[in-house]
C-alpha cells in the first residue's frame, strides 16, 4: 500500500528537532532508521501529518564512556552497536542480542534509539536494556531528563516520550565480570521473537550472586522475570538454575496470537530461562 500524504522535516541539530516537534504536536513523527515506522505508514496503521527526519544530526550517534557508564547516541546503528569496542568490551549482552536483530540490511539502517522509542514488546532490545538497568535521556523544550528504562516502557508501543521529546542517548551501567547469554525461539531468522531471554549473572563463590532476567514478548511491555531473578540468588549447580527457570513466567501476561498461544509462550519462557541462566553463569 502506499502511505497517505505527509509534510516532511529534515533538522540538522536536536534543538530544531525539538522545535519542529513542538510545533507539530501530536501529529508528527521522528523517522530514525525507519524500520518499524515505514512499514506501519505503508500499511496505514500510523498517519502522521509530519515525519520529522532525525538521520543528520551527527550529535545522535556514536559511542563513548562516562566513568562507569556507556553512552549510546539515539541513532548508532544496529550495526555500528555490535561493531563498537566499547560495547563489547561493557555491554556484551547488548552486543550479543543486537546481532540477532532482523538482517543485515536492517541492522544497517536500524537504529537503537529507533527500536526502543518504537517500544514493541516483541522486539529484542527493550528487554536488553531493562535487564541492564539502563537510563534513557529524553530532550524536549523543557530540556533533558533521564528516564530510568522500568518507567520508559508504558504500555504496547508506547513509551514515556512525550509528544515534542527526542530521545538523544540511552545509557547503560558498565556489566563489566557478568555472564551474559540472550536467546530466543522465533519460526524465521528475519522474524519478531515469539519469547526471548535477556540474562545477566554475576557469580562470587561458586554460586550466583546475582542474575537479572529480562523477557521479550511476554506481555505489553518487555518484563523482568522476578521470581526467578530471586530464586536465583545463591544457585550453585544446573538442578538450583533449573528450578529457578520454571518460575520465569510468573506475573506475566502473554498474548494470544497466530504465532503461539499464551501456555505455549509461558513453556518457552521457562525453557529458554534455563538456557540463557545457565549459559551466563557458565554451567551450559
Amino acid at each position: 500500500m502506499i502511505p497517505p500524504t505527509f509534510d516532511y522535516a529534515r533538522p540538522g541539530s536536536v534543538d530544531e528537532a525539538v522545535r519542529t516537534l513542538a510545533d507539530a504536536g501530536e501529529d508528527a513523527k521522528v523517522l530514525a532508521g525507519g524500520q518499524s515506522l515505514l512499514p506501519l505508514m505503508r500499511l496505514r496503521l500510523a498517519f502522521p501529518d509530519l515525519v520529522v527526519d532525525v538521520n543528520r544530526i551527527p550529535e545522535l550517534r556514536g559511542v563513548r564512556e562516562d566513568g562507569d557508564t556507556l553512552v549510546i547516541g539515539a541513532m548508532t546503528t544496529h550495526h555500528d552497536v555490535i561493531a563498537d569496542p566499547l560495547v563489547r568490551r561493557h555491554a556484551g549482552l547488548l552486543a550479543a542480542a543486537t546481532s540477532t536483530v532482523a538482517d543485515p540490511a536492517v541492522r544497517h539502517r536500524g537504529t537503537l534509539g529507533g527500536s526502543l522509542a518504537h517500544a514493541d514488546p516483541a522486539g529484542d532490545l527493550p528487554a536488553v536494556v531493562l535487564v541492564m538497568d539502563g537510563e534513557l535521556v529524553a530532550q524536549g523544550p523543557r530540556g533533558r531528563r533521564t528516564i530510568p528504562a522500568r518507567e520508559f516502557f508504558v504500555d504496547y508501543l508506547q513509551s514515556a516520550l512525550a509528544a515534542d521529546e527526542l530521545l538523544v542517548e540511552i545509557r547503560l551501567p558498565k556489566a563489566d565480570g557478568w555472564g551474559f547469554r540472550y536467546e530466543k525461539f522465533h519460526r524465521v531468522a528475519q522474524a519478531w521473537p515469539i519469547v526471548g531471554v535477556a540474562a545477566l549473572v554475576r557469580r562470587g563463590d561458586g554460586h550466583i550472586a546475582e542474575a537479572r532476567v529480562g523477557l521479550t514478548n511476554m506481555g505489553t511491555t518487555p518484563l523482568r522475570a522476578s521470581a526467578t531473578e530471586e530464586a536465583l540468588s545463591g544457585a550453585g549447580d544446573p538442578d538450583a538454575v533449573t528450578q529457578a527457570a520454571q518460575q520465569a513466567a510468573q506475573g506475566t501476561r502473554p498474548t494470544q496470537d497466530t504465532s503461539a498461544s499464551p501456555e505455549y509462550r509461558a513453556h518457552l519462557a521457562r525453557v529458554l530461562t534455563e538456557r540463557a541462566v545457565l549459559a551466563a553463569a557458565g554451567m551450559g
